[in-house]
């Protein structure tokens, strides 16, 4: 690789806190997800890195290195972080059977909760547990939880909904794939779902801190666009679960700072 293309090397990270998946076990789809959206963005070949990793903690590390030009996260991280990294979204994922967006329901135990106030001193449990924000002023909004509630992640669900029906002070917000299996589960009459969020979206690939061009910026989103319009791209995708881009729709709401 020539000095002056490391120079445009530009690093997409990839973090999905709360979501099963090793680094590892990605590897191989992010590199033929970058290889098919540089082809497609007219970048020049290997311009574009990704690199995965499913904590918060890890992710962030790895976001705020100089070489971190593009993230691609959950709305939940986008809310608790565009504005300490800087993220300004780019394009917005079209999750496979979800869409690109989705809404996030609370479930408790049937009779133990009929309104906000009921909920305090319980636990909140959500894969968007470390969200805080996102879980009060985006998922909730509009269902004003008690201060002394706790907000905690686990990419348990199961788990966390028979504690829910074994009677302890535990609600369980669920994004949109994990509510629709609520039928399914042998106790779910035990469950009620209590409050749902509007249609919120599910994913962003967003910039990081303008370390991009402008125009490599663009060829780049005009680029993503274009993917699942093609058998060839729309194979590149189906592993990750995308079915391809869309411009964002966000809410109208800021992310708080």
């Amino acid at each position: 690789m020539s000095a002056l293309l490391a120079a445009s090397l530009a690093t997409l990270v990839f973090c999905a806190p709360g979501y099963p998946g090793g680094a590892g076990d990605a590897q191989p789809l992010l590199d033929q997800f970058t290889k098919a959206a540089v082809a497609v963005s007219g970048w020049p070949a290997e311009s574009l890195a990704a690199v995965y990793d499913p904590t918060e903690e890890g992710g962030l590390a790895r976001l705020r290195s100089a070489d971190a030009a593009l993230a691609f996260v959950p709305y939940p991280f986008f809310v608790e972080h565009a504005a300490e990294l800087h993220l300004t979204p780019l394009v917005q994922a079209d999750v496979a059977d979800v869409g690109p967006q989705q809404r996030w329901t609370l479930v408790a135990k049937s009779g133990r909760v009929n309104g906000p106030a009921s909920m305090q001193g319980y636990t909140l449990l959500s894969v968007a547990g470390y969200a805080r924000n996102f879980v009060r002023k985006f998922a909730l909004e509009g269902w004003p939880l008690p201060a002394d509630v706790r907000i905690e992640s686990t990419g348990q669900v199961l788990s966390a909904l028979r504690r829910v029906t074994a009677g302890e002070p535990v609600a369980v917000l669920l994004d949109q794939t994990q509510a629709a299996a609520l039928p399914s589960l042998p106790f779910a009459t035990d469950l009620k779902v209590v409050t749902q969020s509007a249609e919120l979206p599910v994913a962003l690939l967003a910039l990081i801190d303008a370390r991009l061009s402008s125009a490599r910026a663009q060829t780049l989103k005009a680029g993503l666009l274009k993917m699942g319009q093609s058998s060839g791209s729309a194979g590149v995708l189906a592993p990750l679960h995308l079915r391809g881009f869309v411009q964002p729709q966000l809410p109208s709401h800021p992310a708080p700072p």
